[in-house]
């Protein structure tokens, strides 16, 4: 057993690939986000003093897709950081081997949802989203605006598999042959 998952522990470079990709498309989404908030705010500050700098009609709508994608993909990066508000209080009463349970049940509704998400969010951007326009901008489809939530699904779902794969190992591999 101890094979399988040395040869397993080999596609770990692909999940941290995926951290790294996802962490610069949060990044990049942060600073849009900053950059037009600022943009749009000074436009609407100093316009009678700048007349060149107007808020673009389009700041808002496409602020608050941004802040979508970020919160939808920091949740999928907080799986795999382990960094989710899980209730702790009652691990120290509780045998090793039903928390490593419990975890593994936990892992299985979260993969669950990213399923979910995964396909429900797909329709839904496909038919819904892809039906409508942003107000301000009539050229592009609020495909974009829903299309987070599968994105997010997806990344939930590899980084489920990894904290899935690893809270299965930890019942076949012992701690000293871990290191």
């Amino acid at each position: 057993m101890s094979k399988f998952f040395a040869t397993m522990d080999k596609i770990k470079h692909a999940y941290d690939w995926t951290d790294r990709i996802v962490m610069i498309a949060c990044k990049l989404l942060l600073i849009a986000d900053i950059l037009i908030t600022s943009y749009a705010v000074a436009g609407r500050m100093f316009n009678q003093y700048i007349p060149f700098l107007k808020d673009p009609a389009w700041s808002e709508e496409v602020v608050l897709t941004c802040m979508s994608y970020m919160a939808v993909l920091s949740a999928a990066l907080a799986i795999r950081r382990c960094s989710h508000i899980r209730m702790t209080a009652f691990d120290k009463y509780l045998p090793k081997r039903v928390i490593k349970f419990l975890d593994i049940l936990s892992d299985i509704a979260v993969l669950s949802l990213g399923l979910i998400m995964l396909f429900v969010g797909w329709r839904y951007a496909t038919t819904i989203g892809s039906r409508g326009t942003y107000v301000s901008m009539p050229w592009l489809s609020r495909f974009w605006m829903y299309f987070p939530v599968p994105l997010a699904g997806f990344a939930m779902i590899i980084f489920e598999l990894e904290s899935l794969y690893n809270h299965l190992k930890s019942f076949f591999v012992k701690e000293e042959e871990k290191a």
